[in-house]
């Protein structure tokens, strides 16, 4: 029973930062997807594949992970990139890139 502690990246779909903030804990498949016979649906018997633990640091999540014996592995925190923008870009003269409205 491995666990992966980890902080998540940001939604690719918004550009805001929320959630960001907390560490998770989540469980390595022991077991493997198997297909349903019947209805072709995979599932798996192994039901700590569901379970996600947050934690507010790292430090408690890996502390949780040696008080209950879970061996654990934690992933390196992304670094943040952030793209200087300027408005003023959207109405540059020979502009590269299509306008999108």
């Amino acid at each position: 029973m491995t666990a992966k502690i980890y902080k998540p990246a940001r939604n690719a779909m918004q550009s805001g930062k929320g959630k960001t903030d907390l560490w998770l804990l989540e469980y390595e498949p022991e077991l493997r997807l198997t297909a349903d016979p019947l209805m072709g649906w995979t599932s798996s018997a192994d039901m700590k594949q569901q379970l996600r633990l947050t934690f507010e640091s790292k430090e408690q999540a890996i502390a949780y992970a040696e008080r209950n014996g879970i061996a654990y592995w934690v992933e390196p925190e992304a670094p943040a990139r952030a793209q200087r923008k300027s408005y003023a870009d959207n109405f540059k003269w020979g502009r590269t890139e299509t306008w999108t409205h």
